[in-house]
């Protein structure tokens, strides 16, 4: 299928997946580009010197086009900005800020750079600043979120901006594909569909709870300062609640979810972890390889947009 994103990105399918901090590792990264689709390493708040390392190992294992995301508010981003550029890397994904002060040098390096954004006016603001896309993400999503939902603000984002538009939040297979075509979108991203992929590395206890979770299953924590996340309801997230209800201070709230997400994603506690998924996860109902999980959605989407 070709669309604006697969010819800017170079790649089969208009399908990215999700730069997931600890999760979207080199394994899943190079099984998503193999397929077809666009892999992201997701650097999350890991030091420069391991977003190298898992740079080369995608190199080892795929020659198609991949990308890393950078969450702008990792103390080292400045550094693993410098290391997109030295390893040549092809494609970058943003979150948790804005990626201004790094345009000038991945654009003169011929990157891709394409920010998440919550709201027409960030859209606005990053076509403005040049950069070649926007994934525009909806409150569905897991990990963290803004408040519109993907229905309303894909199409508000692609009416507002003249550069291609992802689509992202609440997506897992040809319906949802189709549905953000249908709203204008060049390209969807998902990012709990591939938690249960195959090649990712997440621990089979956090995978088989995505695989159990019922459409009522994922719970959002952090509204009161302004940092929301969606995740599964687990103890974590009841004491978390709790705690933010009785009015906790931020520290507080902060130190119940240190290092949460490891503990999910390495050690598989799906008890106090931070099982991130969207609400989509009550749809995912079986582990598949990343070729399969393609295939199967651009089967579904090509039929029914036929």
């Amino acid at each position: 299928m070709k669309t604006k994103i697969t010819e800017l990105l170079g790649i089969e399918y208009p399908i990215i997946q999700g730069g997931m901090a600890w999760v979207a590792d080199y394994h899943l990264a190079a099984a998503v580009s193999e397929a077809g689709g666009l892999g992201i390493i997701g650097a999350g708040g890991a030091p420069a010197s391991f977003v190298r390392e898992q740079i080369q190992k995608t190199k080892e294992l795929t020659k198609k086009p991949f990308g890393v995301n950078v969450m702008l508010m990792n103390p080292e981003a400045d550094e693993i900005a410098r290391v997109i550029v030295e390893e040549g890397v092809p494609v970058v994904t943003t979150g948790a800020g804005n990626p201004g002060k790094y345009l000038a040098s991945w654009k003169e390096a011929g990157i891709k750079v394409i920010p998440v954004v919550a709201s027409v006016a960030l859209a606005r603001m990053m076509e403005r600043a040049g950069v070649d896309a926007v994934i525009a993400e909806g409150t569905e999503s897991g990990g963290h979120i803004g408040a519109a939902t993907t229905m309303t603000l894909v199409p508000q984002v692609v009416d507002a901006v003249k550069i291609p538009v992802i689509a992202a939040g609440g997506i897992a297979d040809g319906r949802g594909f189709a549905a953000a075509m249908m709203l204008g979108a060049e390209a969807v991203q998902m990012g709990t569909r591939f938690v249960v992929a195959r090649e990712s590395i997440v621990h089979e206890n956090y995978k088989k709870k995505i695989l159990a979770a019922k459409d009522i299953d994922s719970e959002v924590t952090g509204t009161s300062h302004g940092h929301p996340v969606r995740q599964l309801r687990n103890n974590m997230t009841r004491e978390y609640l709790k705690l933010e209800k009785a009015g906790a201070p931020f520290e507080e709230l902060e130190h119940l979810t240190l290092g949460a997400l490891r503990k999910a994603v390495v050690e598989g506690d799906t008890v106090n972890g931070t099982l991130m998924a969207g609400q989509i996860a009550g749809m995912i109902r079986e582990e598949m390889t990343c070729a399969e999980m393609i295939q199967e959605i651009m089967k579904q989407a090509e039929s029914l947009l036929k």
